[in-house]
């Protein structure tokens, strides 16, 4: 089982930059891949990033192409997610995932949520 704390969320400005971190507890954390998914208002949960479990490979949902990047620590047992040129539009709380094997893009594919970290992007 793996139990994920998300971290870094806060107020910005647009156009600012923020970091969230997931720390991940468990020894195998390298045996899951790892995906950051948001939550507006109103809106279902969305996924954002995804990373398989060696960080070689990664995926993205358009919005956030270019401005956005995940990355992982497995020494550490931290993935990250570095937001630049933030909108307002990017306002949600930010989940991150985990899934035992293969990357995945779905949210019912993720085996393991954090509780989440809320991100506001002022205008």
């Amino acid at each position: 089982q793996v139990q994920l704390v998300e971290s870094g969320g806060g107020l910005v400005q647009a156009g600012d930059s923020l970091r969230l971190s997931c720390a991940a507890s468990g020894r195998t954390f390298s045996s899951y891949a790892m995906g950051w998914f948001r939550q507006a208002p109103g809106k279902e949960r969305e996924f954002v990033a995804a990373i398989n479990r060696s960080g070689s490979s990664t995926g993205y949902t358009d919005s956030v192409k270019g401005r956005f990047t995940i990355s992982r620590d497995n020494a550490q047992n931290t993935v990250y997610l570095q937001m630049n040129s933030l909108k307002p539009k990017d306002t949600a709380v930010y989940y991150c995932a985990a899934r035992l094997g293969p990357m995945g893009y779905d949210r019912n594919a993720m085996d393991y949520w954090g509780k989440g970290t809320l991100v506001t992007v002022s205008s």
